[in-house]
This record gives C-alpha cells, structure tokens and sequence, in this order.
C-alpha cells in the first residue's frame, strides 16, 4: 500500500459566493476565516453570536493535485478522509465520489476510474450547514437532550458540546478536521491488527490477528518485527499467530512503575513482495475492572498486573471549540500537566469526539489510564436503521483506531444516560427507552464481543451496570455527585458518602484575570455579574451560585482579582474535601476522577486548568492530593457541623483526625507530625509518632479532641516526613475562613537559582504567586505556610512583577 497527502494548495470560501480564500488542511471553516481576517475572535465578548449565524451556510473546499503514479498504478485507488466535520459532499474532477455525514468516521471512497493521470484533477468538498440540517431533523423528529444544547443535536453525528454545554458556547464549527489521503492498493492492504496479551509464567505470549482487506483472492503472508524499550528487535516469520516474549517489561500507569512500550510491526507480503505494513508501541500489562461483591456492595476498581489501583484524574473534553488550533504539541503541554500534578487517569467524556491518534500515544507514555467514553451524551436517539448502520461503523472504526493502546482502561456506552433516562429526562415516547437497551446493552457490547474483547466494557457513566439498575447507587459500580454545587450543599456533604468510584463530581471558579482578558478589554466588563462575564458562563446562574458559596465561606472581596482568587479558592477545597475522603476510605472508594481538567474557550467553569493552559488553584491542589504518599486531616468545626452561633444550645466539636494514604506498591516507613499554632505560628503543642503505612491502604492515626482551642485564633498544622525528607503537609482551621483572625503575614520574596523563597511572617492561608502574565507553573502554589520560609521551584514562566496574597487580603 502506498500514500499520498494531500494538504497542498486548498482555499475554501461559502459555498458559490465571495472570492476564494486560501486554506488550511487539516483546518475547520472558523479557523481558516480568521487566519484570512474574515471573522472576527469568536471568544471575544458576545461575537459567539455572529460566529454561530456563519454556520447557517454552505462551504466549499477545493485544491488540484496530480496524482503520484506510483499511487496510480496500483489495483484501487481510495480517497480516505480521516475526519469529516460533518455533512459532507465530495467530488473529483466535477464527479460525486460520494457523501460524508459522521464526523466520528473515517470516510474512504474508490476514486480510481474518476482520476486523471499526468494531468490536474480537483477535489471538491461541500460541507453543509449543521444549523439547517439539525433543524430539519428536529422538525421531523423532535428527539431530545440536553437543554444546554440546541434543538436538534442528537440527530447529527457530530460532537454535542459544539451546540453548547453548561460550559461551551453555541460554535458548531465545520470543516477537514484530520489528513487526507490517497491511497494506493495492490492484492491487499492491512486493515487492522488484533492483538492478545497472555501473562503467565513470567512470560507473555501475544497472539497476533492480522486483519486485511483484500483486491483479489491472492495469498499474503506476513512477518512480525518486535523492538523493546532499549531498542532491541526480533524477527518473526511465516505469518505468526503467537510469539512469546521472554522477560517482560510491563506498563504500568503513572504512579506504579515504568511505561516501558514495545514497538510491534507486521509487514505483509503479496509473492515476496512488500505490500503494507502496521507498526504501533504496545504496553505489556493485563488491565480489567474488579468487580466483586464485598461488605459495602461491590468494589469497582481498574486492575493493571493483578493490582486493584485508585484511579486519580479528572474529565477530558475537546480542547478548543475550534478544532483546527488542536494539535499533538497543545496535547501534550495539557497531559504532561495532568502527569505533574500526580494523575493516574483520565475520562475522555462522551459529549466531545474521539480524540486523535496522539492523545493516546501521549497518554500510553505519561501512564494515564484512559475511561473512553463513547459519544454520546445526555440525549436520547432515535435508532432508525441508518442511524444504526452509521454508528455501527462509528464504533468499529475507533474500536480498531484505539484497542492496541496500553493506556485504554475501559469503553463505556455514554454519558449521563442510562440515569436520565431512568428517570424519564427527554423520553417523549417508549421506543426511545428501547433503542437505548439496544445501543448500549446489544449493538456496542455485540461489535466489543468482535473486535476488543479484551477490553472491559460498562454500559454508562453513571452506572451500576445497566439494565437501569439503580445508575448512580453509591455502593456499586460509578457515581456522578452534583449535590455539593448543583445541590447548593455544603463542601462537607461529600463526608457523607461513600463511592465506589467518584468519575464526576465538580465546583466551578472563574479564570486567571489574564486569561479573562483575552475576552475584553473594557474595565466595566470586569464584573462577574456584566454582560459579557455572564456571557462566558454558561451554567445558569452560576455566578451567583459562586458568590453564595463565597458568603459562606469568605469575607466580601472588594476587588475584581480578589473574587477571582477566591472563587478559585472555593473550586479547589470543595474538591479537595472529596478526594481527601475518598482516599481516606481506600478499598472501599476506588476513584475520584474529578469533573474538569481543562477548556475549550474562555470561561467560567469547573476545569482546573483554563483555556490559556493556565493553572487554577485547583490543579495545585490536585497535585497534593493525588501525592502518592500524602497526609489528610478530617477535622471537625464550624464548616463540617450544621451549628448556630447564634443559637443558645451551641456547642462545636473541635477535632482531629489524621489519615495517611499510600497508593504506592511498596511499605512506606514515615513520620506523621502535628501542632496547635497560634495566629503567628508559634508552636503550642506539638505531638510525633512513627508509623508503617502498607502499600495500597491507607492508615488512620488516633482522633485527637481540642476542646480547649480558640477557633479564631488558633490553627493545627501537621506533616508527613520520610526519611527526614518533608513529603506532604497541610492545615486545618476550626472556624470559618471569614471568622478567622489572621494576622499580617507581610508576605515578601526573592528569586534565586530558578527559585522563588517566600517569606512570612505569621500563618498565611491559601499563598497565591502570580508573576505579570499570571502563566506561572511552580512546583507549589495557593498553599498554607507557617512563619518561616519556603523555597518554591521555576517549572515554567519568568517571575517577573511577582505578586504575593493570601486569605489574610480578602476583604
């Protein structure tokens, strides 16, 4: 088989009208008019708005090319689209080569008897309007979903957030979102390769099962080239089903071990020949779901070599609402960030697209388990039988895409639906009841059965493990908990329970004021309740929800930067009270995959890393409670008991309640220290014990009573030290942020040796360093700190106009 790109020489413009602009491929419509100046910054204030009225039109996309001749010669000639995005017509030299209508395909079409050779032909491609085409649809079939989506969503194979999310904006954007190809075959091609791991007797045997699409009846056979991590290399010939691999290096996720990746080739030969060949890196592990009945239920964990781990991470979505400005770089920037801050994880939601071939090449490397989601998303479908050809062929072509990725945890069937629909949301009639059982709990499973049987499969996120069996029961299989936000509940409520597995729970805060102005430059926009801030929030009411939290928990911010830093204060301890929990009660919860990491625009939202890839206080916070080894304290005051001050029968219990977590496969030998602090930081009392934390637990330590500490005045700090080696650390108060009397910390620094060295002089909650462009990645951030010193490393950013605050300059 042989390839010819073609990305040369396009220009795109609506569809028989205006002059033709050039163009990018792979690009989308909306990318290439502002890369020509005909759009205005579709993030900018409200131009959404105009944005979203260009996709009531057609496009056109066309380049010549001259066909290779070595591509010319051979028995087919396919035109292979990797993504359509998404009504799509395609023509060659003025002749329909045929029609595109899932931007989740791969689209390949036989062009051979259509191409000219040794002279100019042309590729044409008219992408349709997704506003009409949605529009008619409903009109027929009014299908529903969710609200924040536009009428009609669910009858386009095209990712749903583009319609609009409780955090996307209404961009439905078109275009050749991947390359496109010529390819050449003669007798045959490689279609895919199947391949099982066996582990047993310290060996892995891998069976290889080479699929082909073939021209004509003549036979191929194959060899099989393996090269391991330090670049050694064994041949197999005469078309081996099975080759063993003697002392293996297994893949481990992050946290566990190495990522060693082996790379396997097959070259397939037609008569000696050299026809094709498929060369991917593999990861030697076996990874499943443990489900088995235990004394809470049953336990729901991600196996990988026979160890139950705790899955730690949070929700991917598309990274921009423009696909064109994706690219393998920007993934990488995004998970290498996800690997600094101690994830072991990630869910790839249902509402996006299958993300590209890299994303999960990146993912193998950094050891981030993946939850593939497929795309679907809180809508009910009406399974017409086109509908179900089209996504049949959906699922099998990324089945094939992605089985041989090391980091592929599970497929699940959807987002949110099997819950929904449980409780009726969007069901206008019973077929749409029976078409679910049959997407999720026949077609998908029946084509997993097919072609990745190896892979675990879960029915739906949240789920219990179908058949509408109690979705979101909290002592079986995984839970989404929106009562602490959506809820309006308190950080404490997550205390109360006990999941098996946490795969979206989430709080949202404000972006970097930085990041906020690349949406306005007007000083009265600076107003989380403006216009154009109400804008780029897209969770109804959600600012003030924000500010309801904040009066609970903080004094009143009387600058614009100040709400920003708090809201971002509240994001990060709300998930924090979760996943400390969590942790805190490992065997019984085995997950906490926070909803989000990240953005596709400039907005207000639950990531914890925004659209400008700047950090929230959020991530920092992740990357102390993912620690590896790390120390929690679950306390009790004012903000875990429902007490009024005010009230003549008050009384409030003031404890602690230490707790070490080792998600580690070894022993760890540690210090666990702690102290009663004053509002300066001196040293009260100060108690030290040695303690053996097991691998894969976690250790309680006694319950200390304080009944004598003044909450207002009085803190406790503690500390997990390795050998004398300070590890994790944190505070706790007994009060209210807002009832606490702080003392000036007179927070200053210097920069040194790619250091920053903060100094304070009293106890200083929640140290916030900003440097002018607020782009900062430091190895800590947004922590508590004793009077003293503390030394923080450079990761990126140049620390110049540094600012210092802490809670202490709110209000």
């Amino acid at each position: 088989m042989v390839t010819q790109m073609l990305q040369d020489n396009f220009r795109m413009r609506r569809l028989e009208e205006g002059e033709w602009l050039p163009a990018i491929v792979p690009g989308t419509v909306y990318t290439d008019l502002l890369l020509n100046g005909e759009m205005e910054n579709p993030f900018w204030k409200d131009n959404e708005e105009q944005a979203l009225k260009r996709m009531e039109f057609d496009y056109e996309y066309s380049t010549m090319f001259r066909v290779d001749s070595v591509v010319y010669e051979k028995e087919r000639v396919l035109l292979r689209f990797d993504g359509l995005d998404t009504i799509a017509d395609i023509y060659v030299n003025g002749e329909l080569a045929g029609q595109a209508y899932n931007m989740h395909r791969i689209w390949e079409f036989d062009v051979k008897k259509l191409l000219n050779p040794g002279q100019d032909n042309e590729l044409h491609v008219v992408l349709h309007s997704p506003l009409q085409y949605i529009r008619e649809a409903f009109e027929k079939s009014p299908t529903r979903g969710s609200e924040d989506a536009m009428d009609g969503f669910v009858h386009i194979r095209k990712a749903h957030c583009m319609f609009g999310w409780d955090w996307g904006a209404h961009l439905p954007d078109a275009g050749i979102f991947r390359p496109v190809r010529l390819i050449g075959i003669d007798h045959a091609r490689i279609d895919s390769v199947y391949i099982t791991q066996i582990h047993e007797n310290g060996k892995v045997r891998l069976q290889i099962r080479v699929e082909e699409d073939k021209c004509d009846s003549v036979s191929t056979t194959y060899e099989v080239k393996v090269t391991d991590p330090d670049g050694n290399c064994w041949d197999y010939e005469n078309s081996p089903d099975e080759i063993t691999i003697e002392e293996p290096r297994l893949w481990w996720p992050n946290g566990y071990g190495a990522q060693d990746l082996y790379e396997l080739e097959v070259i397939q030969k037609t008569g000696g020949t050299e026809t094709d060949s498929w060369k991917r890196r593999i990861g030697l592990r076996t990874m499943t779901m443990h489900i088995e009945k235990d004394q809470w239920g049953s336990c729901f964990a991600h196996q990988v070599n026979g160890i139950s781990i705790f899955a730690m991470g949070a929700d991917y979505i598309p990274e921009d609402h423009l696909l064109g400005r994706v690219n393998s770089k920007t993934t990488r920037n995004l998970l290498e960030q996800c690997k600094s801050a101690n994830f072991n994880a990630i869910r790839v939601w249902g509402g996006g697209y299958y993300p590209e071939d890299w994303f999960y090449d990146i993912c193998d490397e950094l050891g981030l388990v993946v939850w593939q989601d497929f795309m679907f998303a809180c809508a009910v479908y009406d399974l017409t039988p086109e509908f179900e050809a089209n996504i049949r062929q959906e699922f099998t072509d990324n089945i094939k895409r992605l089985r041989h990725h090391a980091s592929l945890g599970l497929w699940c069937g959807n987002n949110e639906m099997e819950l929904f629909v449980k409780e009726g949301n969007w069901v206008s009639r019973h077929s749409e009841v029976r078409d679910y059982f049959l997407m999720y709990e026949r077609i998908i499973p029946e084509l997993l059965k097919e072609y990745d049987p190896n892979t675990f499969y879960w029915p739906a996120s949240p789920s219990s493990g179908g058949s509408f069996d109690e979705p979101n029961d909290p002592n079986r299989g995984d839970v989404h908990f929106w009562e602490v936000w959506h809820g309006n509940k308190p950080f404490s409520e997550y205390r109360r329970h006990y999941f098996r597995y946490a795969s979206e729970f989430g709080f949202q805060s404000f972006p970097s004021v930085k990041t906020i102005e690349t949406i306005t430059d007007d000083p009265r926009d600076m107003n989380i309740f403006s216009y154009v801030m109400e804008k780029h929030q897209r969770n109804f009411g959600a600012n003030g929800k924000i500010m309801k939290y904040l009066q609970q928990t903080y004094r009143y911010p009387y600058s614009f930067e100040t709400v920003i830093y708090a809201s971002q204060l509240l994001q990060a301890d709300a998930i924090r009270y979760g996943v400390e929990h969590f942790r805190r009660n490992r065997g019984r919860c085995m997950g906490a995959i926070y909803w989000q990491l990240n953005d596709c625009w400039p907005v207000a939202s639950w990531a914890s890393i925004d659209y400008c890839q700047r950090w929230k206080a959020l991530h920092y916070y992740a990357k102390r409670f993912f620690s590896p080894c790390m120390i929690s304290c679950e306390e009790e005051g004012l903000l875990t008991q429902d007490a009024d001050m005010n009230r003549q029968h008050y009384h409030i219990e003031k404890s602690i309640h230490l707790n070490v977590a080792n998600e580690t496969r070894e022993d760890e030998n540690v210090t666990v220290k702690w102290q009663l602090r004053d509002a300066g930081a001196m040293v009260l009392r100060e108690e030290s014990r040695e303690i053996m934390v097991p691998a894969l637990t976690s250790v309680w330590l006694d319950k200390e009573e304080l009944p004598d500490v003044d909450m207002f005045t009085e803190y406790v700090s503690y500390q997990l030290m390795k050998n004398g080696e300070l590890i994790s650390e944190g505070t706790v108060i007994f009060s209210l942020p807002k009832y606490f009397k702080y003392q000036d910390p007179q927070l200053t620094c210097r920069v040194e040796n790619g250091e920053i060295i903060i100094q304070s002089k009293t106890y200083a909650k929640n140290v916030e360093i900003l440097n002018q462009k607020e782009d900062l990645i430091l190895s800590d951030n947004y922590f508590d700190m004793n009077a003293g010193e503390k030394r923080i490393k450079i990761i990126s950013g140049k620390p110049d106009k540094l600012r210092l605050r802490s809670v202490y300059d709110i209000g």
